[in-house]
């Protein structure tokens, strides 16, 4: 598996691709070591440089969040978003066998690696604040986790769009419920002591 031409296959050619992962004999150490680890590291790296090293200028002055605080962000958020993915495979897999789709962990990973590839590669807009709201081009992944559902699941052509839908919201439980996590354990101790400074 090249990383290179995965990342640009899957969002070029999403049917295609899918079809060619479906065959391919991956192990869960590789997609997560050999892909998910190298492009997660994009936003969590790209997001670190743009908030505590550019900043963003608001109103004349410029805000950045300290290093240390932002840094913890980046680690955290990295780590999370790891581990969201075997969350979300897990969910997949458990919700399988209710839509006519055939329980294996292995390839319920698969569509949660892989479908996030546009969420991971629109991080770079992180990268320079004022261009952050360009990383709403990660929702091609909402399209790209379709696909690899309807690919490599292959549930019931009637109970599809269930499937898909109630994965997509408990996907969006668990990214609120990550971003909250990291927030008050990076930005808490933060504000908290901003606020105390001001009084």
């Amino acid at each position: 598996m090249n990383l290179v031409d995965r990342t640009k296959n899957i969002i070029m050619t999403p049917t295609t691709e899918w079809e060619v992962i479906k065959t391919e004999i991956l192990s869960t150490g590789e997609m997560i070591g050999g892909y998910a680890a190298i492009l997660a590291l994009i936003p969590a790296a790209a997001g670190f440089i743009g908030q505590a090293l550019i900043g963003v200028s608001l109103l004349g002055s410029k805000i950045k969040i300290p290093i240390v605080p932002g840094l913890l962000w980046a680690v955290l958020t990295y780590i999370m978003s790891l581990v969201s993915l075997w969350i979300m495979a897990m969910v997949i897999d458990a919700l399988a066998p209710s839509f006519g789709a055939t329980k294996d962990m292995n390839g319920s990973m698969k569509v949660s690696v892989f479908s996030m590839t546009a969420v991971w590669v629109a991080g770079i807009f992180s990268l320079i604040p004022l261009l952050g709201i360009l990383g709403i081009l990660g929702l091609y992944s909402l399209y790209l986790l379709y696909g690899g559902m309807k690919t490599i699941k292959s549930p019931a052509p009637d109970k599809m769009m269930a499937y898909y839908l109630i994965t997509i919201v408990v996907a969006i439980v668990v990214y609120f419920v990550i971003s909250m996590v990291v927030s008050t354990v990076v930005l808490g101790p933060y504000l908290a002591s901003e606020v105390l400074r001001g009084m």
